[in-house]
């Protein structure tokens, strides 16, 4: 019985610090990788559950009479029985992305910048609940002369309720696409984040409020909640660039003084039961006219299906997104004129393709290829004859470049983007991001 407690309690020991590690590793390009952290999970309630029950039956049955024990004796089984042995209470993370921009077309506006730094930490108060917060600074200086911002990107408590289901609290990252949640720059091709996933979905998009998560064994992961919502009283009329640039991400609030009068829902689904293989897809409805006066009530809508597979060297994946505004006749009616009216939908899709052509230790390079079409602004609500805007045409980008790992927390980027519509964006960019 002695030998079985050992072992059972060593197999925990080995078992328990590798499990948060693999977990915080995990990216949506190793999905094979995340399949079996979720069979070491498995695993490990499987070794707690038969060592209480092995604990319960020598606590019943009779002692039987041993020779006196030594200390030397004593103390494996006392390190045994004791809990098993738990990483740092507080770790630091980061990520960060230093980028040039070249216009091809109009070299003297060439822009050096350190497009974000990242300080992540996260605490465990104890082995089922932590605290995960990231602190942000966009274009390295931040004041009121300068273009920078600083913001908290994420701050909640998460508290694992069961082996399946966790539940999270706070302001934190909404589970839309694959880059939202995964937008480090080891975890995406490019310099810069697609536009889809930046124009039609914003990135990175955060609201505050409540979620549950549930983990399955059979690969699926769904989340769920109610969070803050958008605020339609931000949408500048008279700007003809924010609004056109991502509908969505003019008028999020980010937590801040957030106006909290309407809320909204979402839910998303992953399934990685295959290895190498991700599906999901992700649904966000909420009321954002926020009873502010003078403001008809309107409803938004965004909705998306992604897919991702890794087949052997190769790194395949494809989003699509649409979104939609409602009543933005009744929105729109007196705002006629004006450089940038409230569109009723916005849509776009992206199909990408790449390939590990070499590796020599934790060196990897990766070409890749990208294909997007985005519209901001697909269609307007009817306002009678001569006075409803037309839709924007569809701009498509092809994206060529390729990635190059120095190891699996650093990268080095070079890409060439083709704009098909806007020819005087199309650019070369050269990029440096970390991720730890």
């Amino acid at each position: 019985m002695q030998r079985t407690l050992l072992s059972l309690a060593a197999a925990i020991a080995v078992l328990a610090p590798a499990l948060p590690a693999a977990a915080q590793t995990a990216t949506p390009t190793e999905a094979e990788l995340a399949r079996r952290v979720d069979q070491l999970a498995t695993e490990l309630a499987t070794v707690k559950a038969q060592l209480a029950q092995l604990l319960q039956q020598r606590a019943a049955a009779p002692e039987a009479p041993t020779p006196p024990a030594t200390t030397a004796t004593l103390a494996p089984l006392a390190q045994a029985e004791a809990a098993p042995p738990q990483g740092p209470a507080t770790v630091i993370t980061s990520y960060g992305e230093i980028n040039v921009n070249q216009p091809v077309h109009h070299k003297d506006q060439a822009q050096a910048d350190v497009h974000r730094f990242v300080l992540g930490l996260q605490h465990r108060f104890d082995e089922r609940t932590k605290f995960v917060g990231e602190l942000e600074v966009e274009h390295a200086v931040s004041s009121a002369d300068d273009p920078g911002e600083v913001e908290v990107e994420q701050g909640y408590i998460e508290r694992q309720l069961s082996p399946t289901w966790a539940g999270r609290a706070g302001l934190f990252l909404i589970p839309a696409g694959l880059l939202n949640e995964n937008h480090e720059p080891t975890a995406y091709y490019g310099v810069e984040r697609n536009f889809v996933e930046t124009a039609i979905i914003p990135s990175t998009w955060r609201e505050g409020g409540v979620q549950l998560i549930g983990s399955f064994d059979n690969g699926l992961t769904v989340q769920g909640g109610i969070t803050t919502s958008f605020d339609l009283g931000k949408w500048d009329y008279s700007d003809a660039s924010e609004g056109r640039e991502s509908p969505l991400g003019s008028i999020h609030q980010e937590m801040a003084q957030a106006k909290a009068h309407d809320a909204a829902f979402f839910g998303a689904a992953n399934w990685r039961g295959v290895p190498g293989l991700l599906l999901g897809g992700s649904l966000f409805t909420g009321s954002a006219s926020q009873s502010q006066p003078g403001l008809p009530g309107a409803r938004i809508t965004l909705w998306d299906a992604h897919a991702r597979w890794t087949p052997g060297r190769w790194d395949l994946a494809a989003v699509y997104a649409s979104g939609s505004i409602s009543n933005t006749a009744a929105l729109n009616t007196l705002q006629v004129g004006n450089a940038t009216l409230i569109p009723s939908r916005f849509d776009g899709w992206y199909a990408q393709a790449a390939y590990k052509l070499w590796q020599h230790g934790d060196y990897a390079l990766s070409p890749f290829a990208r294909w997007e079409q985005f519209n901001t602004a697909r269609s307007f609500a009817d306002l009678g004859p001569g006075l409803t805007p037309a839709g924007q045409p569809t701009e498509r980008v092809v994206t060529l470049g390729a990635n190059f790992q120095i190891s699996p927390e650093i990268v080095i980027k070079a890409d060439y983007q083709r704009f098909r519509v806007d020819s005087d964006a199309t650019r070369v960019d050269l990029g440096l991001g970390w991720s730890f």
